[in-house]
């Protein structure tokens, strides 16, 4: 199968579209021909070695972390999907990687809704995971003042999305040509970088209850300062969090994890009742993935990027 791969750590030139051995569904697992896949900041930061002192993976590497398709395998055990049923999902998380393949093989999925395209669904699933857990860490229900730094992001709008739907008051940091768009997912905007805590307190004078921190722009301390505790503050981006005593949640470890499971029920029950979607910044052919690395790269893609097959 052509499947984007890299050899060796490097910039975005290392990548190449290769014929490589298309992988089987084991136990508990699915495989999918692939329609769409995501292109997060992670496959960014693996390809370019910045994670391989902490998340080594080996080489040669098959890129991508979701994906949406036709179910063709069905592993051992799994029940409730069959042969031609569309899905969207998550690769296993231990191999690290897959979905920007012809075909890849899912531990966790969920039935595509109708409500999204191939290309939503295909750069969903790692978001959706990525925003369910991170908000369950941060205990984000009914009541809850949240503010999320980076909220015009892939992980932001879908957190923001699903923190709305719980019932939480979400406040949420962009660029100022963002402003409408962070609106319109239900957030109250504002411009991130210096003076934000004087403008979150202004638009929350009781202050906030929790911090997600989704841009890793290196504000750690200013969030902290605001949320009042570094327990109540969740980063998925920035690696010196430890230095201030705050979680990075960088995934939920291998895949078949329930919560993803439900994570992905939820988002996919949303949908459908018009109350979610995936804002994309991007689209591309998989030949064109060293663009797509390129935008990601920017740190200024509004939603997600996405490969197409």
């Amino acid at each position: 199968m052509r499947a984007l791969t890299f050899s060796e750590y490097g910039p975005t030139s290392v990548l190449e579209i290769a014929d490589v051995p298309a992988p089987h569904a084991g136990p508990g697992q699915i495989r999918v021909a692939v329609r769409a896949s995501g292109v997060a900041p992670a496959d960014c930061s693996h390809r370019s070695g910045r994670l391989r002192g902490i998340m080594p993976v080996p080489l040669p590497h098959v890129l991508g972390v979701d994906a949406a398709g036709v179910v063709d395998e069905v592993g051992a055990g799994v029940t409730g999907v069959r042969p031609g049923d569309a899905v969207f999902g998550i690769v296993d998380l231990a191999v690290l990687g897959g979905g920007n393949a012809e075909y890849a093989v899912l531990a966790t999925w969920a039935p595509k809704p109708d409500a999204l395209s191939w290309e939503q669904a295909g750069g969903a699933a790692a978001n959706v995971e990525t925003a369910a857990r991170t908000l369950d860490l941060l205990k984000v229900t009914a009541g809850t003042t949240l503010l999320i730094e980076g909220a015009a992001g892939g992980v932001g709008t879908v957190a923001v999305q699903l923190a709305v739907a719980r019932g939480a008051t979400v406040i949420g940091t962009a660029g100022a040509h963002n402003h409408e768009f962070v609106a319109g997912l239900g957030a109250i905007p504002t411009t991130y970088g210096p003076g934000l805590g004087d403008r979150v307190s202004a638009l929350a004078p009781d202050g906030v209850d929790a911090v997600l921190d989704c841009a890793g722009s290196g504000s750690l301390p200013d969030l902290v300062d605001l949320a009042g505790s570094p327990d109540r503050v969740v980063t998925i981006a920035d690696l010196d969090a430890a230095k201030y005593g705050v979680h990075l949640s960088a995934s939920a470890g291998p895949g078949g994890d329930p919560q993803a499971v439900e994570g992905l029920a939820e988002a996919a029950a949303l949908a459908e009742q018009g109350l979610f979607t995936v804002p994309l910044a991007a689209t591309f052919p998989l030949e064109d993935a060293a663009e797509a690395h390129r935008l990601s790269e920017t740190g200024h893609a509004r939603g997600k990027i996405v490969l197409t097959l």
